[in-house]
């Protein structure tokens, strides 16, 4: 069976995500086979793996990291939430039903078996499991029945990192106040404390640690920097979402929807030398921009209604009549359509006209659809680009149009009108050519010579992210002390 190591985090976004994967590629340049693993995620970004099935893309990540590929089982439960107080749960990669926090919290226990039979399959096939916690062990209403923290740690006899934000600041009361909310038997499996994204001269933090160390009786193993590495972040937390002004030659708005999802989708896009992407949720930072992206959404209706109510499609409908270039992923595609139905109250019940710019109407259905795709951009301004992506969504979309693209089996999908795209491909600027051709489109547009704009691949770019993670990470934590906890425990 394999060797493991939990992280948990003293809250969410404290950056368990980003040091498990620095972990995996760790483990992986040893020479070992690592896989991650999170019991139970909570996220709008998902993926679906080569055999159809849904998972967090958090533990896409970490298995990109691994050099594996992404698998359910490294993500048996995700919880997507589709409102305030409820979740389209997801259960190795199915969708186990619509439920509110109470319903869901009653049936955590039945899932214990799922849990623990998708994690030991990984056990046997791997030498490294790094496990993921969710939130902060020491919300302690919710410790009867957990199933992501200090409940799993004790299922899987594992011993634990504790990461606190120096970020957001109060580093040494998130870890001792975390620490001393903990069970006696909970506190004695944190092997380690770790300080996370930190700024500055470390010995400046030297008497803290000591009294940290003293008043907890657990070690600190590492001061990490804040690292500037370009992930892809797991939720509506990231950092990313807060870009509000773009700094390239040709500026792309993406529209920040309450309920945004897969906004990773664009990160390619983010990633090229000619484009500035930035985040928009008012009127008034809209601007002008050379191109208008409506993206994925949990709940397409209600988002609709909050650009209508809040000024910004009138405004993207002023900008396309003016030729400024829309597309539109998944939500976003269904949104730029004539009319939305959904006789089944999937999202919002009732119908809804849509925005027009495409002459699509969509039906909602309960049936989800999840499948991998590869294809062929029909659209004339980027006719050709490969794109390899995936289709994630719970309503069918007929109509007149152009289609996008056409899928590998012949089929055709998506639509274009003059310059109005959608469709419905996760992940379309994942291979790079679509990001490319869009580039020297837009450029060429302005004038601007494409050729001197010519980004690196995609998968060479996440590459250099992950090894330059991974070295910031292996400089400041003792990976020595991780690895003989690790055996400690193996050996009981």
């Amino acid at each position: 069976m394999a060797k493991i190591i939990m992280v948990q985090g003293t809250m969410s976004g404290a950056g368990k995500s980003l040091l498990c994967a620095a972990l995996c590629r760790i483990f992986r340049q040893e020479g070992l086979r690592v896989a991650p693993f999170k019991s139970q995620n909570m996220a709008l970004n998902s993926y679906i793996t080569r055999d159809g099935l849904e998972m967090g893309r958090a533990q896409v990540v970490q298995a990109e990291a691994a050099g594996v590929e992404p698998d359910v089982r490294m993500n048996p439960i995700l919880l997507k939430p589709s409102s305030d107080t409820g979740s389209q749960v997801i259960v190795l990669g199915e969708v186990w039903g619509q439920m509110g926090a109470a319903e869901y919290y009653r049936k955590k226990e039945s899932l214990k078996p799922v849990i623990r039979q998708a994690f030991d399959s990984l056990a046997a096939q791997y030498d490294v499991i790094v496990i993921e916690g969710a939130g902060s062990p020491a919300e302690i209403n919710l410790r009867e029945h957990d199933i992501v923290n200090m409940g799993l740690a004790q299922m899987l006899d594992a011993p634990v990192l504790l990461a606190g934000d120096i970020d957001r600041g109060g580093v040494f009361a998130q870890l001792y106040g975390t620490v001393a909310l903990l069970e006696p038997e909970e506190r004695q499996r944190i092997v380690g404390l770790v300080i996370n994204k930190f700024r500055g001269d470390p010995e400046i933090l030297r008497p803290g640690l000591k009294m940290l160390e003293e008043r907890t009786g657990i070690p600190v193993l590492g001061v990490v920097p804040y690292i500037r590495a370009d992930l892809d972040d797991e939720d509506s937390l990231s950092t990313r979402l807060d870009q509000r002004q773009a700094h390239r030659p040709v500026d792309v708005a993406v529209i920040r929807l309450p309920r945004i999802s897969n906004f990773t989708d664009f990160s390619p896009l983010e990633a090229h030398p000619a484009l500035g992407v930035r985040y928009v949720e008012r009127v008034e930072e809209l601007g002008a921009p050379d191109l208008v992206i409506l993206p994925g959404t949990k709940n397409t209706m209600e988002d609709l209604l909050w650009l209508r109510q809040n000024g910004l499609e009138a405004a993207i409908l002023k900008l396309a009549a003016a030729d400024t270039p829309v597309l539109g992923v998944c939500g976003g595609y269904q949104m730029l359509g004539r009319k939305l139905s959904d006789p089944l109250g999937v999202e919002h019940g009732g119908e809804l006209a849509g925005m027009g710019l495409l002459p699509q109407e969509t039906v909602f259905t309960g049936e989800k659809t999840r499948t991998r795709v590869s294809a062929v951009v029909q659209a004339p301004q980027m006719r050709g680009a490969a794109i390899e992506g995936y289709e994630i969504h719970m309503g069918r979309t007929t109509g007149g149009g152009e289609p996008f693209c056409t899928l590998s089996d012949g089929r055709t999908e998506g639509a274009w009108r003059g310059d109005v795209w959608g469709t419905y491909l996760h992940g379309l600027f994942d291979t790079g050519e679509l990001t490319a051709a869009l580039a020297r489109w837009l450029l060429e547009r302005k004038g601007l010579h494409p050729e001197d704009a010519v980004p690196e691949s995609h998968w060479a770019y996440k590459e250099r992210q992950y090894d330059l993670l991974a070295r910031q990470v292996r400089e400041n934590l003792d990976l020595k002390a991780i690895w003989k906890a690790m055996e400690d425990y193996e050996h009981g």
